[in-house]
């Protein structure tokens, strides 16, 4: 097996959202704003060689939406989803699975792209299974009018329509750990929103979790940082401290999806609970 983050680009989201309840005086400390209160995130996925497996997780934003779309979402940055399969010698064409964490627009986006004709959607990985769970799938397909303007139509509908379409075997009112056919387990956590999963990887003696939107950042590490966007804070609270806990005691590398300085990052237990051990580039760990 062979690991390597893949950076889609950049996009800013508001301070105050991204930390819900915390003031902005702490919060800054971490991820300081710009004059309009925005803070940058990375949207970096991960691309795991497995065998005959070419395994995509998470897409990125995409660049289907319309113009005024984008404008609230300030895109910048350099990287882009092509870009870097190009620099590791693949392309889209090779992927052979995109497992979606979840089925928010700056996760999915990328998973589907207009037709030649510009009237249509077509899958964006033309050989790919698109891995999602029912639990999730349904909540995203039937949203609620708070994660609405986040779950699009059009990045998610064309996925089940194209018939590549495949579902994690995932409890229907538990979350846990669960395998999947892909080499690797995940864990659902449903405070963010209902049963997103964060896959869990062995890789070189080593335990990596892909974060997803339980960890944005390392500013998130204090328990009551949590996100405003999230649907259940309170849950979100104790899956947090759960997991964190553990990822301090088994020394787990938590692969950070939406910081934009740190790729990798290590907790530990202090007197004050779980906090920040280190942070890494992913090759400072593991190597190019």
């Amino acid at each position: 097996m062979k690991i390597h983050p893949l950076h889609t680009g950049n996009f800013k989201l508001d301070g105050g959202a991204m930390f819900g309840v915390v003031p902005k005086s702490l919060w800054q400390r971490t991820n300081p704003a710009d004059e309009n209160n925005l803070c940058t995130w990375a949207m970096r996925s991960m691309l795991i060689e497995d065998n005959n497996k070419l395994i995509l997780i998470d897409t990125g934003i995409g660049n289907k939406q319309s113009e005024k779309f984008f404008s609230h979402y300030h895109l910048h940055g350099n990287d882009s989803l092509d870009g870097n399969l190009k620099k590791l010698g693949c392309s889209r064409d090779d992927i052979t699975d995109v497992f979606l964490t979840h089925l928010h627009f700056d996760h999915v986006g990328g998973a589907i792209e207009f037709d030649s004709s510009k009237d249509a959607f077509r899958p964006a990985f033309k050989n790919a299974h698109f891995w999602s769970n029912e639990r999730h799938w349904k909540w995203a397909t039937e949203p609620n009018a708070r994660e609405k303007a986040s779950f699009l139509k059009e990045n998610i509908i064309p996925i089940q329509e194209s018939g590549q379409l495949k579902f994690v075997p995932v409890n229907d009112d538990k979350d846990g750990v669960y395998n999947t056919e892909l080499g690797f387990d995940v864990l659902t956590v449903s405070g963010h929103t209902d049963a997103q999963m964060c896959p869990i990887l062995k890789y070189k003696d080593k335990t990596i979790v892909f974060m997803a939107d339980l960890l944005p950042s390392t500013g998130h590490i204090p328990l009551p940082y949590v996100m405003g966007y999230d649907t259940r804070p309170l849950i979100t609270l104790d899956e947090k401290g759960r997991f964190l806990k553990e990822a301090a005691d088994k020394g787990y590398y938590l692969f950070l999806e939406h910081d934009a300085a740190n790729e990798l990052c290590t907790v530990e237990n202090t007197e004050k609970g779980v906090r920040l051990k280190d942070s890494h580039s992913f090759a400072d760990i593991f190597g190019k």
